[in-house]
């Protein structure tokens, strides 16, 4: 019996899951929670963004929402993985990276 991504936990037996090199489904982070490895974070301060929306195509994992209003959103974190990408191309500082504390 072969379980997909979005089935998957701690409690399924290795003899349970989808034998390698077969694909049954397309692995994306839509299912799955991604995000529950990550050492850090990036975290917003509002003062400091200026709504340019640099942040949100650069990142890998699309954990920067757009409003419906044309604004970011605040992180997901369910799916960020804390490469700092994000960081790195705000130019205004408004994007710092701290350790996530679990």
């Amino acid at each position: 019996m072969s379980h997909l991504a979005k089935d998957m936990t701690p409690d399924v037996k290795w003899q349970d899951i989808t034998p390698g090199c077969n694909i049954f489904e397309g692995g994306t982070s839509q299912t799955v929670e991604t995000g529950d490895w990550r050492t850090m974070k990036p975290v917003l301060d509002a003062d400091k963004c200026r709504q340019c929306l640099l942040c949100v195509p650069v990142c890998p994992d699309m954990s920067i929402p757009m409003t419906e209003d044309g604004k970011r959103g605040e992180f997901n974190y369910f799916f960020c993985k804390g490469c700092g990408i994000c960081a790195s191309a705000c130019p205004f500082g408004a994007i710092t990276m701290v350790r996530d504390e679990k």
